[in-house]
């Protein structure tokens, strides 16, 4: 199929990209030594999940049961939910998935390990505990110190789990520049503290989890860690490309899109809204917008409403008329696959594979 005969809105992955950053991620870690655990929430499609093990990642991470149970289907080695996991029916569904392949859960809460507990002994598993530090994004996770030290003790202590280890997401590293750099520095030396003291309390973690795509390329440079978990570098987005995690050339999804209306002198209206696009604003300073516009980069996207997107386009000397076709790379590419059905794989001006978004909309 010819991509002109996709029906719009599409979002579309440009295969080749797409291969490229998974196999540079794969390359960097297998250097560095460092595991690939990558989080399967910016993709959501048990191939593709797949494919990230065919290159050698150790296992996959979720953040909700409902997409360990999808992501069963791509045969992890192992899996990852790197969320607390509370509440009865979460927890059994939980323990089902740990029948079926090894897991492990990032918690912060000895309420959250005791019930994980008691559920594990109820299926007659053993799950693997990673205790979550709050790294500076201020969202989950324990202080290091005391709390930290209180919580891997707790862990150790309960029946039917094994302490892994910790977890991190310093999710405030959005771009690496002599700010985002600082803050870096300040990740390590936390870590380098955090893991200190475990070790000298006889806790030492064989598992430190932690990165994000925005710092991926430096993980090697933080103390102890031995596991990434990178999300959104298999496709990348505009905000990753603001940030310095990658360049526009290396984002491998877009969306397709058709003009349906010119009628307003110097604006486009297409048939894409927040049901199509993340809400995410870009994070480059300057004027708001809601994606990059491949083929007219000077027009603006600057605002949605749910089937309607407004383009201003006053900066562009390309011919935008009625009928056109435009491909967009969205600000944040995660919540935008969580909107889709389906998405379709390209190679050129071809259509050469669509997937089933399988993870999406799974939030318990």
């Amino acid at each position: 199929m010819h991509i002109d005969e996709l029906e719009t809105p599409a979002l579309v992955i440009d295969l080749d990209i797409m291969e490229a950053n998974l196999q540079r991620v794969a390359s960097y870690a297998k250097s560095h030594g460092l595991r690939l655990r990558p989080h399967t929430k910016t993709h959501k499609i048990p191939a593709l999940g797949r494919r990230q093990i065919e290159l050698g990642a150790a296992g996959l991470t979720v953040a909700k049961t409902t997409e360990a149970e999808v992501m069963l289907r791509a045969e992890p080695p192992t899996l990852l939910v790197a969320y607390p996991v509370l509440g009865k029916t979460k927890l059994d569904r939980l323990t089902r998935v740990a029948q079926q392949t090894p897991t492990t859960v990032s918690l912060d809460s000895a309420e959250a390990a005791r019930g994980l507990s008691e559920a594990a002994q109820r299926a007659g598993v053993e799950v693997g505990v990673l205790a979550e530090l709050d790294a500076g994004l201020g969202r989950v996770g324990v202080t290091p110190g005391p709390e930290l030290l209180a919580l891997a003790r707790e862990i150790e202590s309960l029946p039917h789990l094994r302490f892994e280890g910790i977890a991190f997401y310093p999710g405030q590293l959005k771009k690496m520049d002599q700010q985002g750099s600082a803050a870096f520095d300040a990740v390590a030396r936390l870590l380098e503290n955090a893991c200190g003291e475990l070790q000298a309390a006889g806790l030492t973690p064989r598992i430190v989890s932690g990165g994000s795509t925005p710092s991926l390329f430096r993980s090697h440079e933080l103390p102890y860690l031995n596991e990434i978990r990178p999300g959104t570098y298999i496709f990348n987005d505009r905000n990753t490309a603001f940030g310095g995690g990658c360049t526009l050339d290396q984002c491998a999804a877009s969306i397709l899109v058709t003009v349906v209306s010119t009628a307003k002198h110097g604006q486009a209206i297409i048939d894409g809204g927040s049901k199509t696009f993340s809400s995410d604003l870009s994070a480059a300073p300057g004027t708001p917008s809601f994606g990059h516009i491949v083929d007219a980069p000077e027009a603006v996207f600057f605002k949605m409403n749910e089937e309607h997107g407004y383009v201003d386009l006053a900066g562009t000397k390309a011919r935008i008329a009625t009928g056109s076709r435009l491909r967009l790379i969205p600000n944040h590419i995660c919540v935008a696959m969580n909107l889709h059905e389906r998405v379709h794989g390209i190679r050129g001006d071809q259509v050469e594979t669509t997937w089933a978004v399988e993870g999406r909309g799974k939030l318990q």
